[in-house]
């Protein structure tokens, strides 16, 4: 794969979206990040602003009955940002903070991901502005009927495909899977991924995202001559990725030594028990309190004397406060858009490395692609067979963005967004316009 220059522009494109997200929102680094690849690639400001900007989204109300008998409206959205290469692809995220230009800056980064691995997906993404720790089960479950019956319109196995993020899990996606059958008069377990096994589920998906983390950090690590059992890590966040990332890491010999959560952090330089901290996070709801550690803040876990630095939990959280004082050589990034523009300029001063999102966090994206074919064929893969098809699909991924960045002369964020925004507007090329 080529490009025409060598080198980032000094200056963005003309073009600048309309809307003006808010500076070192999840939507203005989402824009930015683009604004660059379209440079490097020489587009013009009409492919530009295609690129930039939805394809289509809804804006819905999702009123609630409570089990008191109040009733409560919440705000929905789902966002369909690019189909050029295949039906939408993103998760469903519950969260107080999410609004409509979250979830776009979410589809967009979906987008060049499912590009970056690959896969014939289009990016999209869903939320619902609630906490879900205030709810019940019955309550939530009402709100995730109501929410997928007035996007119905939108989704569909080969339209729009969800999957669980923050705040959401397998339940959730039975919950959509079965209001969608229902409405539409069969059982069709292929509009949504990440779900229970027992209703159409794959092996594997549960910790795809974590073990895609782990296999582009070793490809990584590779590179420098370093093997995962020669490395301190540290990670931020400690939910359903974070943790399933620290037991991989262990049990392939790295030091994990500090975690944190919502709650706070905690440290021990000799490497955290993490089969015993799932435990514990597992029986008190917290990292917080566990035997034989200090405790410290998220901030100050970034800012630890480690190896490798993942931050697995929300967006924006390496900004120009905070960048500048990670001391890890590589930093993997997890969660999506955790890094802002500024935050990324301060580490590439620093000379870390910088596994981007699009790449290191899409083994749970390529399970669930491999979770669809399986339910349209209506035949299920060996969790072997999964789990080596995820580490081919990640560690060929890495290679192409790491040719590409030594190639050019260009960080791996910059290689993996020139990949996946070159693979979108090429199928967009290719098929034309119409009328």
């Amino acid at each position: 794969m080529t490009t025409t220059t060598t080198s980032i522009p000094a200056s963005p494109p003309s073009f600048a979206p309309a809307g003006s997200p808010s500076e070192g929102s999840a939507l203005a680094t989402a824009h930015a990040q683009l604004a660059t690849a379209a440079e490097i690639l020489g587009y013009d400001e009409g492919l530009h602003r295609m690129l930039a900007t939805p394809r289509r989204e809804i804006h819905v109300a999702v009123p609630l009955r409570r089990d008191s008998g109040e009733t409560v409206l919440f705000h929905g959205f789902r966002v369909q940002h690019n189909v050029s290469l295949g039906p939408g692809k993103g998760g469903l995220r519950y969260h107080p903070s999410v609004d409509v230009d979250e979830v776009r800056a979410l589809a967009m980064w979906m987008t060049w991901k499912c590009a970056v691995v690959n896969l014939p997906y289009g990016g999209a993404k869903g939320g619902v502005a609630i906490d879900p720790r205030g709810y019940s089960q019955s309550e939530l479950e009402r709100v995730t009927r109501r929410y997928t019956s007035e996007i119905m319109p939108m989704i569909g196995p080969d339209t729009d495909i969800m999957a669980p993020d923050m705040g959401t899990d397998s339940q959730t996606m039975a919950w959509v899977m079965d209001t969608y059958s229902v409405n539409r008069g069969y059982t069709i377990p292929a509009v949504v991924t990440g779900k229970p096994l027992e209703v159409g589920g794959s092996l594997g998906r549960g910790t795809a995202t974590s073990a895609g983390i782990v296999h582009v950090t070793s490809a990584a690590l590779a590179e420098a001559g370093v093997g995962l059992g020669d490395v301190s890590v540290a990670i931020q966040g400690f939910g359903k990725v974070g943790s399933h990332a620290a037991a991989i890491f262990a049990a392939r010999g790295a030091r994990v030594v500090a975690v944190s959560d919502q709650y706070g952090g905690i440290r021990a330089d000799g490497g955290l028990d993490v089969p015993r901290l799932m435990e514990h996070m597992q029986r008190t709801g917290s990292v917080m309190d566990f035997p034989d550690a200090d405790r410290i803040s998220n901030t100050e876990l970034l800012g630890l004397d480690v190896d490798v630095l993942v931050p697995a939990a929300i967006e924006g959280v390496l900004d120009e406060t905070t960048a500048s004082s990670v001391k890890a050589r590589w930093v993997v990034e997890g969660a999506n858009g955790p890094t802002t523009e500024a935050g990324d300029a301060l580490l590439a001063k620093n000379d870390v490395t910088v596994v981007p999102d699009v790449l290191a966090n899409a083994g749970g994206v390529v399970v669930s692609y491999f979770e669809w074919v399986q339910a349209n064929q209506t035949y299920w893969w060996t969790e072997a067979e999964i789990a080596d098809k995820l580490e081919h699909r990640m560690t060929t991924a890495y290679a192409e963005v790491s040719a590409l960045a030594r190639r050019e002369g260009l960080s791996l964020r910059d290689a993996a967004l020139v990949i996946g925004v070159k693979r979108v507007a090429e199928a967009h090329q290719i098929r034309g316009l119409y009328p």
